[in-house]
């Protein structure tokens, strides 16, 4: 690999982002799975794109409830990825920054630090949280003073607050709702209207991915779901992948009794904007808490009142639910309606949401003292587990 270039490893929930700082990355499921049609072999990671039949996957997880617990499994997709087989890469000569969630716990930091520095030998390492990340990448670009960062990934929202670039603790707010929690609840709502589809949690992923959206007046939406004939514009059909044709489902125009079809069909109506409408309203499944759009007015009401202003002009989403169309619109409108007339609001989407943090990683290892960040194997061996608690305020 030529020399100045690093390796950025986001290692999120359900998806790990990696690969060089003057490439592209990666996106690599962090997981292995096992198909019903192939018994004796695990897919590791991109491996499931080689899988005949990918109906009722099952799926080993190394994060539980966004944290890494199970190491045996994390090991294994670590090893994929460094792997000639995904993004090859030597320790040796290549630092490596690897992002952590937000109040990790100290046993896991520490494992984390053990397994880069004494089994793959990393030189130099930032352990760093994807939010930082993020943060810089949006800062670097927007110049700005404050920002609000809005992760909505696979476990949990975080609503984290910086100001001049440094995390505002008090400010920090969680809410337990991701992109599991509304695969799992689209589950069971159509295993309890059309077809037992518990066991398909990798198809019913796509299905979520593929058709839901985000309502901006969700009584209204659900008018129009009520209504017959041509008049409801939500109601849609999925086509099922078969394995044999099809590798993955789309959206279509919903059957007609004429129409004669081959392929097995889920009808979706209210389910298409009543999923991620959990993200607004965590209550709908229980979960007793506040929707993304309060979370971040409570969240820059407890940070000092002479940053308010600037941060309310610089929210920042990203994650996999910020892929949903219209989910900006509605956290724009919801901010914008419980802000003060007189404050400007401005929520910025990218691109790329789910790459977002990781393209931080390539501004800060630009930064001319990135190298002061890092703990090098050589502190490691002196100083210790120690050093790195100090090192990485995480």
């Amino acid at each position: 690999m030529s020399e100045g270039s690093c390796y950025i490893l986001d290692n999120g929930a359900y998806t790990a982002k990696v690969g060089f700082s003057s490439t592209e990355p990666k996106i690599v499921p962090n997981c292995i799975m096992k198909a019903k049609s192939e018994r004796r072999r695990p897919f590791v990671g991109s491996q499931i794109d080689e899988c005949r039949d990918a109906s009722g996957l099952f799926y080993i997880l190394p994060f539980q409830k966004g944290f890494l617990i199970n190491w045996d499994t994390q090991k294994t997709v670590w090893d994929y990825m460094f792997s000639k087989e995904c993004c090859p890469v030597n320790f040796n000569d290549t630092p490596l920054i690897i992002t952590e969630p937000l109040f990790n716990f100290a046993s896991i930091q520490e494992a984390m630090t053990e397994i880069f520095f004494e089994e793959y030998e990393c030189q130099s390492l930032l352990r760093i949280n994807a939010t930082d990340l993020a943060e810089y990448n949006y800062r670097k670009i927007h110049n700005n003073q404050c920002t609000v960062v809005v992760d909505s990934g696979y476990s949990f929202t975080y609503i984290v607050p910086y100001i001049n670039g440094k995390k505002y603790r008090e400010g920090i707010r969680r809410i337990d709702v991701g992109g599991k929690v509304l695969t799992n609840h689209l589950k069971e709502i159509l295993s309890y209207r059309q077809l037992n589809v518990m066991d398909e949690t990798f198809v019913i992923n796509q299905v979520k991915e593929d058709s839901c959206f985000v309502s901006q007046d969700f009584m209204n939406d659900m008018e129009i779901a009520k209504k017959k004939g041509s008049a409801n514009t939500c109601i849609k059909d999925y086509i099922l992948p078969d394995y044999t044709t099809i590798r993955r489902g789309y959206l279509r125009d919903i059957v007609k009794p004429n129409e004669d079809l081959e392929q097995q069909t889920l009808r979706l109506n209210n389910e298409r904007f009543s999923i991620p409408e959990l993200l607004f309203h965590p209550s709908d499944v229980g979960i007793p808490q506040m929707g993304i759009p309060e979370a971040i007015m409570h969240s820059i009401n407890s940070c000092p009142e002479e940053n308010m202003e600037s941060l309310l002009e610089n929210i920042v989403l990203y994650g996999g639910n910020a892929m949903f169309p219209g989910f900006r619109d509605r956290v724009f409108n919801e901010v914008r309606s419980l802000a003060l007339d007189h404050f400007d609001v401005n929520v910025y989407l990218p691109d790329k949401p789910i790459t977002y943090a990781w393209e931080g990683g390539k501004h800060i290892f630009r930064d001319p003292d990135f190298y002061s960040f890092c703990m090098t194997k050589e502190e490691y061996e002196e100083e210790g587990k120690a050093l790195a608690f100090e090192r990485f305020d995480i």
